[in-house]
């Protein structure tokens, strides 16, 4: 059985042999968050400062802007200032990259400056308090790049990188067609990003273009790659590569190939996934019919293999602006507290393939081993997680335990040992599920549930060995900080309210109300208990922390606040 699961957040374990994507939702369900709110955000709505209104931050100006979340336009070229305070009047402009820090308003700042400055200014805005979107690369050092992320997730904010492709809804598509099995077994991939625009003279060819081909392939394939090749030629500048193809190994003997080049004469942006039964292939300069998939592969006729032609057929994608739907997400995951699909540490495993590729491109193209980033959460060796399992940030699983397929654990959950979750559910944030726990179909815990050790759920009412009920499963829903007492049996199809208590031992045939302590076989409600765990006295009032409640008049318990 694999073991491949992507964080909740969308991180994937690594498969035998492979090396884990480390990034937030990497894996990808099939909601995607960042289409989901393209319009115009409210006035309550988190301010951005835009920070680079030059060759592409004019793009983010626009973006934010039209998103109702632009406050201020910080350049500095004064005349470029004057023109963009023109362009948009309710944004205030600034030389000053303090001045935006200094900026209560700002609870984000969006960086497009040139590469170099990505980490000094990344850091300073992070230590300011502020939600940083930068674009890429994340930085150019991979120990400033690994700086940035602890710093992020250590202060609590947002760190987000421009990996734009991958909200692009070309790509979101060809995911879920890859994910699909259509394409058969991935055997191979190539990617062609040429132009004859822009030449940098900060960065090369390969840190200027391949960012967006590298997080793209390794997003598809749910893995970073284990060793990288890369050649190249330096013609306009003897020290700044102007082309260079880059060799990809993954796990399974996958093969990817990018091509970048800004020395070509005309503009190509294409990837191509070959897989065992059929190919597709995304053309991002076609006004239309962007993504295809052909019916194409080679067939093996008396011995001999013989290719199999067809006219490749368009797939439906929606009509939205890749950098509109990145922008949006972000906005989202800054008013949310949320992880964004392309957070730091994606950003991080993006950096670890450049340095590698770098190393190999200084070597003559000698093959390097790309720096695994460990996935933000833990599974012990003797524990086995299925494909589609998403597992959040910060997450244990324990010795010999089981999480069966599609299903997702929060962040901060504990999972002890000998414990069976799944398949299809859902565990809340922050719980804590002691040994010898099994969590069935059908039941969902919300946030910071405590399951005490050999506690039962059941998910059929009258279960035969020899009738499948599997389409008879009675839902059981838990409420955050519920707890269950080690043995205690919880038959299915009852809803456990918020905070309550089941004592160790008791059997609930019946739904139980918030805050309610449930005890015995059958169980009845023998009280009530504070929020903090402590039983309350007739009064109402919690001894230990000073909590006040009242009964409504439907009998339900509810927290008087001040």
């Amino acid at each position: 059985m694999k073991r491949l699961a992507t964080g909740a957040d969308g991180r994937p374990l690594p498969k035998k042999g492979g090396r884990p994507l480390a990034g937030s939702r990497i894996g990808c369900s099939n909601e995607i968050p960042y289409q989901m709110s393209l319009t115009m955000m409210d006035e309550n709505s988190p301010k951005v400062a835009c920070v680079g209104a030059g060759y592409w931050g004019k793009n983010l100006v626009r973006n934010f802007d039209a998103l109702g979340a632009l406050a201020v336009i910080c350049d500095a070229d004064a005349d470029r200032l004057a023109e963009f305070s023109e362009k948009y009047p309710q944004a205030r402009p600034t030389l000053s990259f303090s001045d935006v820090l200094a900026d209560p308003e700002v609870a984000a700042v969006a960086l497009a400056t040139p590469a170099e400055r990505h980490y000094a200014q990344a850091k300073e805005a992070l230590l300011a308090g502020k939600d940083v979107f930068v674009e890429k690369p994340l930085a150019l050092e991979l120990d400033q790049g690994r700086e940035l992320v602890d710093l992020a997730e250590g202060q609590g904010r947002i760190l987000m990188v421009g990996h734009i492709l991958r909200y692009h809804p070309a790509v979101v598509k060809l995911k879920e067609i890859v994910d699909s099995g259509e394409l058969g077994k991935v055997l191979y991939l190539y990617s062609n990003r040429l132009n004859l625009g822009k030449v940098r003279t900060e960065e090369n060819i390969l840190w200027s273009f391949a960012p967006h081909d590298l997080s793209v392939i390794a997003y598809l394939l749910g893995e970073t790659p284990i060793r990288v090749s890369a050649f190249g030629g330096n013609y306009l500048r003897h020290d700044i590569a102007d082309v260079t193809v880059t060799t990809m190994t993954f796990s399974g003997d996958v093969k990817a190939h990018v091509f970048v080049s800004w020395l070509h004469p005309d503009k190509q942006q294409t990837l191509v996934v070959v897989g065992s039964r059929k190919m597709a292939v995304f053309n991002d300069v076609l006004p239309d019919k962007k993504l295809t998939v052909h019916d194409k592969t080679i067939e093996w006729i008396n011995r001999r293999p013989v290719p199999k032609q067809s006219e490749g057929v368009p797939v439906e994608i929606e009509d939205t602006e890749p950098l509109r739907a990145e922008c949006a997400h972000f906005l989202e995951c800054v008013a949310d507290r949320r992880r964004p699909e392309t957070d730091g540490r994606e950003g991080l495993a993006v950096l670890s393939m450049l340095t590698a590729a770098q190393k190999s491109l200084g070597r003559g193209g000698a093959p390097v081993e790309v720096i695994a980033q460990e996935p933000p959460f833990f599974v012990h060796p003797t524990a086995v997680v299925d494909d589609g399992v998403r597992i959040g940030a910060g997450t244990k699983v324990w010795h010999f335990s089981h999480i069966l397929r599609d299903s997702t654990l929060g962040e901060r959950v504990n999972v002890g040992q000998n414990v069976v979750i799944g398949p299809n559910v859902t565990i809340g944030s922050g719980c804590k599920i002691q040994n010898n726990v099994s969590v069935y179909e059908g039941v969902t815990l919300e946030e910071e549930v405590f399951c005490g050790p050999s506690m039962v759920f059941t998910n059929v009412i009258n279960p035969r060995a020899h009738v499948s009920r599997r389409h008879q499963f009675r839902p059981t829903r838990v409420g955050r900080r519920a707890t269950i007492g080690a043995n205690a049996t919880i038959l299915c199809g009852h809803d456990i309210g918020p905070h309550a208590f089941i004592g160790a031992g008791a059997v609930v045939t019946r739904d139980v109300p918030a805050f309610a302590l449930m005890m015995g076989n059958p169980a009845r409600q023998a009280g009530w208990m504070c929020g903090c765990g402590q039983r309350l006295g007739e009064d109402l009032i919690c001894e230990a922390c000073n909590g006040r409640y009242r009964v409504e008049g439907g009998g339900n318990l509810i927290e008087v606040r001040d």
